[in-house]
């Protein structure tokens, strides 16, 4: 069903995610690169499961200069280009999906849920569900503590910020799982407990990615969502 160079190629993406993701908490933690937004010392491990060393690459250039380590070592931070502030913006998103698509798609074939027969539909549903309640927590500990909020303010204003750009990225998600469902394997369905199906998703977040990147970048813009 799945040719053996897609999952020669799968376990390597795979592999190098896991190495970029564990590779970070190293970084922070261990050698002191600690996160003036502590919610970023997430964000970066998360988005490296799907995007690798794109997301090491950025972290290194933009995350970095903004730990106390880094600034006592070579003065303040470089400005971020708008395009910058944007991508960090998106990958804040992204975490929340990348973890909620995990979790969900995994519990959903463990127990074998499907819907008009496909399993699809219940992946959407709950991948959609958790995505948002995880997106929501995310933005809730970048704007309330930035902007000083209570909890019930801070989850709505967090709210604001998370569901559209949450859904723009999932646009992009849903669409390329469509594809895997309906047009790379559409007999023999992926399954989770494949290889290949992760890679996939991968580039599923990716194209997530650049769905939402107009997205986040009006709602920087109007002030709705924190620059980072």
């Amino acid at each position: 069903m799945v040719p053996t160079w897609l999952t020669i190629l799968a376990w390597a993406a795979l592999g190098t995610g896991v190495v970029c993701a564990a590779w970070m908490p190293w970084d922070i933690y261990v050698a002191g690169y600690r996160q003036r937004m502590p919610i970023m010392e997430a964000v970066w491990p998360v988005n490296a499961l799907y995007l690798g060393p794109l997301t090491v690459w950025a972290y290194l250039r933009w995350a970095r200069p903004m730990s106390r380590r880094w600034q006592a070592e070579h003065g303040d931070p470089p400005g971020k280009p708008r395009w910058a502030t944007t991508s960090v913006g998106v990958l804040h998103c992204g975490a929340g999906c990348t973890l909620g698509d995990i979790v969900a798609e995994t519990a959903i074939f463990l127990l074998g849920i499907s819907i008009a027969g496909r399993a699809i539909w219940a992946e959407y549903i709950g991948d959609f569900v958790l995505a948002l309640a995880l997106g929501i927590v995310f933005q809730y500990f970048a704007i309330a503590p930035m902007r000083g909020l209570p909890l019930g303010k801070g989850l709505v204003v967090a709210a604001k910020a998370d569901v559209l750009s949450l859904a723009a990225f999932e646009v992009g998600l849903f669409a390329w799982m469509a594809l895997m469902a309906f047009v790379f394997f559409p007999g023999p369905h992926l399954h989770p407990d494949h290889a290949a199906y992760w890679f996939l998703m991968q580039v599923g977040m990716a194209v997530g990615f650049l769905t939402a990147y107009p997205v986040n970048a009006w709602l920087i813009r109007r002030g709705i969502k924190e620059a980072m």
